[in-house]
């Protein structure tokens, strides 16, 4: 076995493009499945909400399902650490199949869920109990999945390769978005509170089995000897020798993954909640964002090749710290779907300068033996407190009358984003990577 293994790990330096190609599509199938069960959940809250949380304020129901959307995230933490030393110790592709089947079960579980007028609170409870399931899933298949990408592409052309991790968790908002545009059309919305919020969350789970048969196939990017050396997967060594790339990490995933929430997954609600569009029409303008947005990954990752990923990152924090204030600004009090999605778009092409790269960045800064476990912890972290609280502070922030408090919220975490990686080293010349 341990042949085998460090046969396997050294075989992927003689990848040709073709191979490493397909090894992309299936260390990322994974992603597009775990970010569609994870966002279905944020975009049928619309129809579901009233079913768990029954109340007459619509911005209450909403804070309550964010709330919830929000302790998934608190997961995060606890499947960084856990994923990551799995995929340590035990090889990348074993936690990426861990992950993929964690996250189905638990939205099989919601789809299944009896509501509250059927078994009272325990249908929030329950409802809790599955978010959590698959916040501790999805905080595993970042640092895992973005490690193994980092890994298997084509050394000078890393930012065009790994950039596919995005074009996968936009695909999976996208097509989470397509399945719910669909059902708009084939059901009414009665249809659609009652019991049509339930199909995608089982369409999602049912994708699981595509995915798990392409991450069979897999090659393993780690010897025998990496995944029994003492330090692999193990928190002391990380933050005992890998302390400043741990806070780097944690200071840039702040302020990204905060702009990355808000354009997208809240975005939906506040085109209904705060422009005053219907759900449909809401669903429609992000649907084409999204996919503007995903086809934008790879050139953006593309352009960190030749510019460097701190270049890239300090225009990140830099064009997010001016324009979100003035874009969330306008957008407020916009009456036109294409306005609105122009906006959108401008945006997200700011955030892209982050997300095309994020999981490459991450990776430089570690070496191999506490790679996952330093890209999975530190990332799940920050996505944690700031990424899974976006929707309850942009929402609680409108129920307090102050909303706009919500835009330079984002607005200063960006900047701070833009001072870390200024100060940051080049990850490029750490030689943790080749």
């Amino acid at each position: 076995m341990a042949t085998t293994d460090t046969a396997n790990a050294h075989a992927i330096q003689d990848l040709t493009p073709r191979q490493r190609v397909f090894a992309i599509i299936g260390a990322s199938s994974g992603n597009l499945v775990e970010w569609f069960d994870f966002y279905i959940y944020s975009f049928c809250a619309l129809y579901f909400s009233s079913a768990f949380f029954p109340k007459d304020n619509p911005t209450t129901q909403l804070l309550n399902t964010a709330g919830i959307f929000a302790a998934g995230f608190l997961m995060r933490p606890v499947g960084g650490w856990l994923f990551g030393r799995v995929a340590d110790r035990y090889g990348r592709r074993n936690a990426m199949m861990i992950s993929v089947l964690m996250m189905c079960g638990g939205s099989l579980l919601i789809a299944a869920l009896p509501t509250y007028a059927t078994i009272g609170t325990a249908a929030p409870v329950l409802l809790l109990v599955a978010r959590l399931f698959q916040g501790l899933s999805v905080g595993g298949e970042y640092g895992t999945s973005a490690t193994y990408m980092s890994e298997v592409a084509e050394p000078g052309r890393k930012g065009f390769f790994a950039s596919f991790q995005y074009v996968t968790l936009i695909g999976g908002q996208l097509a989470a978005l397509l399945v719910l545009g669909i059902l708009q059309l084939l059901l009414t919305h009665d249809e659609l509170v009652a019991w049509g919020w339930r199909i995608p969350f089982v369409v999602g789970a049912a994708s699981a089995l595509v995915s798990l048969y392409l991450r069979r196939s897999l090659h393993e990017t780690t010897s025998e000897s990496e995944r029994k050396s003492e330090q692999a997967g193990s928190v002391a060594s990380l933050l005992k020798h890998h302390g400043r790339a741990f806070v780097t990490v944690l200071g840039f995933t702040a302020g990204g993954s905060l702009i990355f929430y808000a354009f997208t997954t809240y975005m939906q609600k506040y085109l209904v909640n705060t422009v005053g569009m219907s759900a449909t029409t809401a669903s429609r303008v992000m649907t084409v964002c999204l996919l503007i947005y995903m086809l934008m990954q790879p050139a953006f990752g593309a352009l960190s090749d030749r510019i460097g990923r701190k270049t890239s990152m300090i225009l990140f924090g830099l064009l997010a710290a001016i324009f979100t204030v003035p874009i969330l600004s306008t957008l407020r009090g916009v009456g036109s779907p294409l306005m609105a999605g122009v906006l959108i778009t401008c945006a997200l092409a700011i955030v892209s300068f982050y997300t095309s790269i994020g999981g490459l960045i991450k990776a430089e800064m570690f070496p191999v033996e506490v790679r996952a476990l330093g890209v999975g912890l530190s990332y799940a972290i920050a996505n944690a407190i700031f990424g899974g609280s976006a929707e309850y502070v942009a929402l609680w922030f409108k129920q307090a009358g102050h909303e706009p408090y919500f835009y330079w919220y984002v607005s200063i975490m960006a900047g701070i984003a833009c001072v870390v990686a200024f100060l940051m080293p080049d990850p490029t010349r750490s030689g943790h990577l080749k």
